[in-house]
Order: C-alpha cells, then sequence, then structure tokens
C-alpha cells in the first residue's frame, strides 16, 4: 500500500500526500445526485473517506481534516461547490465531522480478512458517517423549529443511501483485498 512507502519519507511529502487525498475528496463531493426528498445528496466522496486509510492509513485522518478545515475556511469543494461554517452548522455538517473519526477509526481497526474490512467499513460507514449525519440533521431540523419523527430522519439521512454504500463498501473491500496492493 502507499502508506508503506511513506515509511521513512519527509514530513512534507506525507502532508501532500494527505492534502492530496483531501483534494480527491473534495473532486469526489462534486459528484453527487440531489434528491427532492432531503438536503444531502448522493455522492462520492464516502468512497474516497473509506478508502483512504487502508491507502495512507493514520495520515487519512489528517487528510479529512484538511478537507473539513479548508471548507470550513471557505474554499468551495463541500458537494455542490459550498464551502463555510454554515454547511458544518447544516443538515450535512454530520457526515463532515463523521468523515474524520471514520478515518480514525478505519487506520487504527483495518481488518486483514476481506469480511474483517467489509465489518469495519459497515461500522465506520453507518454507524459513525451516518449515525454522526442522523445526529446532526436532527439538530438542524430542531433549530428550525421543526420536530420530525425517526422514520422521516432515516427516510432523509440513511435510508437512500444503503444502496449506494453497500457498492461502496464492496468495491473498497476488493480494492484493498486485490493481491496487487495487499503486501502482508
Amino acid at each position: 500500500m502507499l502508506e508503506k512507502s511513506l515509511e521513512g519519507k519527509s514530513l512534507a511529502l506525507k502532508l501532500l500526500v494527505a492534502l492530496g487525498f483531501s483534494v480527491l475528496t473534495g473532486v469526489a463531493a462534486q459528484i453527487r445526485i440531489p434528491l427532492f426528498f432531503t438536503p444531502v445528496p448522493i455522492t462520492g466522496q464516502t468512497f474516497v473517506v473509506l478508502l483512504t486509510p487502508f491507502l495512507i492509513g493514520p495520515w487519512s485522518v489528517l487528510s479529512q481534516a484538511m478537507y473539513v478545515t479548508l471548507g470550513v475556511a471557505g474554499l468551495p469543494w463541500f458537494s455542490g461547490w459550498k464551502a463555510g461554517m454554515s454547511v458544518l452548522f447544516g443538515p450535512t455538517g454530520g457526515y463532515l465531522v463523521g468523515f474524520i473519526l471514520a478515518s480514525m477509526f478505519l487506520s487504527k481497526f483495518r481488518a486483514k480478512s476481506f469480511m474483517g474490512k467489509i465489518g469495519s467499513l459497515f461500522f465506520a460507514n453507518f454507524l459513525i458517517i451516518h449515525g454522526l449525519g442522523l445526529i446532526q440533521m436532527t439538530l438542524w431540523f430542531y433549530a428550525r423549529g421543526s420536530n420530525p419523527d425517526l422514520w422521516k430522519l432515516l427516510s432523509m439521512s440513511l435510508l437512500p443511501f444503503v444502496p449506494g454504500d453497500l457498492l461502496k463498501i464492496f468495491l473498497v473491500s476488493s480494492i484493498v483485498s486485490s493481491p496487487r496492493l495487499r503486501k502482508e
């Protein structure tokens, strides 16, 4: 993996690699399909978020922290070319925080077996990313004076994304289990 080739390299190179994966996340965020019934679009960024820890290890945490920090600072690379603190406090902000925590989890708990990888990716995607997304969306609705029931929240923050996320999880597991990439 790329992570092994980073061993012994300069801090500057490691930071550039982390920044490169931040840029890749920002580009993948523009691969989006808006849904009329939710403020959360289907995007390609979760694929990059789930893949990066297997490629660059703990540097993926910095990569996602850079992505969120630079986006909040004004770089318009969140989904739909958005930027700023309002995105972090908006209905999709929980997912952004989830990207950092999912990267942290996956860089610490990278299973060796194919099924183990799928299990850790399920946890990172559905419990961490979508869990924080659900919490933030709930807070966003409450701040707007709305009190949606759990079914509405799940229909807007999780259920429409399950098929695509399952595909992303399978693809990431397949990629990182490939004998060409694996040096175990």
